[in-house]
């Protein structure tokens, strides 16, 4: 006989067929439940991490890893900060940038922007944004050729091709009228379109242009960046890589990364993650209030055993044991069935959503509405592990209200009418 004896007893209750229909109908829910739960669980979570890896890597493809700042003035010696820089841990590049808030019109249309002054040789170090383009190319950005690259959308709105002009517009210094009140005097220049990018963005296809460094210090009257974008061979590790460069900026130089320069996306990203997953779970409490009445039923038809057990020398503990081996039985199969089937579903993402849209003839993200075109999923071990985790000690929660009735029974009291 297989020991200990309560765990025993707790596997033949478990798999006996003699149950009432009602019982063994609950039983199979509530593993049906557990297994539903942590399949949903794992891949709704596995999709949640895709769409943020994807978020991720389009606004990286625009914004650099970290930038260095002076509190809103020029870095006149920036070519020697650059190289003050270079050999900094994790460091691969880093590029100079002039941001200006502007007006973008061409009659009839009329939108606003920011105007980003590049220099085209070094930008490629620090994004992806010259492999968006669509007509045209970065080196196009010659000094004083007046050349503009703008993001789709802001070309859509304005209504121009590559080859039309735009005139960019900033507010200059003021002048005083006559009653001794300033005015402020925009600034114009007429730039001609050479490229249109689309990084899959809003915010960057609808408010970005790009000119050449030299162009934008020219517009704005300054004589140097703003700013240095930096690029880290570990994005992820951008954070910790940033305090080193701030280690060896001059004083009145700070650094800001991505993290802080993006953070209310991915704040809205954990919060939709916990939220969803809580509410998924709500699938696995369900489950375990199934599980509580099934064992309690159980109990209630087995208390002529339970006496029998008791009578025999079985101690309170091994009852105990015996229907919490039941609750366990049943949670530990249906998270492993639920484990199974949310990694294959998560895995095969690619796969299972073709074949859904390809079988009811619609498509779950439409290309035209959205930036995605398909369901980008990233299973990560540790959720996995903590979702499994989790449900494993919601259904060993379940087992102990039964179980304390079991070990509560009295055998005199369950033998009196027997």
């Amino acid at each position: 006989m297989f020991q200990p004896i309560p765990v025993f007893v707790g596997l033949r209750y478990s798999l006996a067929r003699e149950h009432g229909f009602f019982v063994s109908f609950i039983t199979w829910v509530s593993l049906l439940g557990v297994a539903v739960g942590v399949w949903a669980l794992i891949t709704v979570i596995s999709i949640m991490n895709g769409f943020e890896t994807d978020l991720r890597t389009r606004l990286l493809s625009v914004s650099a890893d970290a930038i260095v700042t002076h509190a809103g003035d020029v870095i006149a010696d920036w070519p020697q900060l650059m190289a003050d820089l270079r050999g900094s841990p994790g460091l691969v590049g880093a590029a100079p940038y002039l941001d200006t808030d502007a007006m973008l019109s061409r009659s009839p249309s009329m939108s606003g922007a920011v105007v980003r002054g590049i220099d085209p040789d070094l930008e490629p170090r620090v994004s992806q944004i010259g492999d968006s383009l669509h007509g045209g190319k970065l080196e196009d950005l010659q000094p004083g050729s007046n050349h503009i690259v703008l993001g789709q959308i802001l070309a859509y709105e304005l209504q121009v091709v590559v080859g039309d002009s735009v005139t960019v517009m900033i507010p200059s210094g003021g002048k005083t009228t006559a009653g001794g009140s300033t005015e402020l005097v925009p600034r114009l220049r007429e730039f001609q379109v050479v490229g249109i990018f689309d990084v899959g963005v809003q915010e960057q296809d609808s408010a970005l242009a790009l000119v050449n460094l030299a162009d934008a210090e020219s517009l704005r009257g300054l004589t140097g960046p703003t700013g240095i974008r930096l690029k880290f061979d570990d994005v992820l590790n951008a954070p910790a890589l940033s305090r080193d460069v701030a280690a060896r900026l001059p004083r009145g130089l700070e650094v800001r990364d991505w993290t802080q320069e993006n953070a209310a996306y991915f704040r809205a990203i954990k919060i939709e993650k916990s939220m969803t997953g809580l509410l998924l779970m709500l699938i696995v409490a369900v489950a375990v209030f199934n599980i509580v009445a099934t064992l309690v039923m159980v109990v209630n038809d087995k208390r002529t055993d339970i006496a029998i057990l008791r009578t025999l020398g079985l101690s309170p503990r091994g009852v105990l044991v015996i229907f919490m081996t039941q609750g366990v039985l049943i949670g530990w199969i249906g998270t492993a069935v639920g484990v199974a089937l949310g990694i294959a579903t998560a895995l095969n993402v690619d796969v299972i959503v073709p074949f859904i849209e390809h079988l009811f003839h619609f498509h779950i993200m439409d290309p035209s509405v959205y930036y995605v075109d398909g369901i980008p999923s990233e299973m990560h071990p540790h959720d996995v592990l903590l979702i499994g985790l989790a449900a494993l000690l919601l259904t060993f929660s379940a087992t102990i209200y039964p179980s304390l009735r079991a070990f509560k029974t009295a055998p005199a009291e369950a033998l009196r009418y027997e």
